[in-house]
């Protein structure tokens, strides 16, 4: 069972996800939060695999309620998908930064928001490659992190083959074919190269690959 938790000042939008998710045998809502602040201790109290939660918001905002999450190990589990009604506005980078797993757009059809739940609750990143070019070429003026490039060092080759492959948006099933190892080495590779560079999870690991200049941003 999937458990998610809604994180948005607007009833109306928090009653029409709730709606789609109650209707799925797989999929529960444990909570709902109108703020960052009362998301954030909502998480804590429920341990939900999803936060859904709200770019921008009164008193404590999405950006600020993410950080909150991953900073805290006791919401480790906890999987933080962003809403917002722009797309790839000003704030989703700084999002993602933050410890987002990705991000949604409000409009985004039912059938496809139910499926990004699913992929956001296997660990996996909602970052398409196309939207990843875009995000990157936008929002990443100075390419190289110094702190992220020294980690990078501590990578072995298939762990950097590994990350690069992540970046261009492929899972563990496809970078095992294109590497031609087994989908639990891939895993393996992908989780050793997170913990080696402080990646909360996939989408961190791909903001990291870009910062560092491990990959190297093209136009889309």
């Amino acid at each position: 069972m999937i458990r998610v938790l809604l994180v948005d000042d607007q009833p109306l939008i928090r009653s029409g996800f709730r709606a789609l998710l109650d209707l799925e045998d797989d999929m529960e809502v444990v909570g709902e939060a109108a703020d960052g602040t009362e998301g954030v201790a909502l998480a804590r109290q429920h341990l939900p695999d999803i936060a859904l939660i709200d770019i921008q918001m009164p008193v404590v905002d999405g950006i600020e309620a993410t950080r909150r999450i991953a900073a805290d190990p006791t919401l480790a589990g906890v999987h933080v998908v962003i809403l917002t009604n722009y797309g790839l506005d000003e704030y989703v980078f700084d999002a993602l930064r933050a410890g987002a797993a990705g991000f949604l757009v409000k409009d985004i059809r039912p059938e496809d928001f139910l499926h990004a739940i699913r992929v956001a609750a296997r660990g996996d990143a909602l970052l398409a490659p196309a939207i990843t070019r875009r995000l990157i070429n936008r929002y990443v003026s100075q390419p190289f992190n110094r702190s992220t490039d020294t980690r990078l060092k501590e990578l072995t080759t298939r762990e950097r083959e590994a990350v690069i492959l992540v970046a261009a948006g492929l899972s563990n099933a496809e970078i095992a074919d294109h590497m031609v190892i087994s989908p639990l080495t891939a895993k393996t590779h992908v989780n050793r190269a997170m913990t080696k560079l402080h990646a909360r999870d996939r989408a961190q690991l791909v903001v990291l690959a870009y910062e560092a200049g491990l990959v190297a941003p093209r136009n889309s």
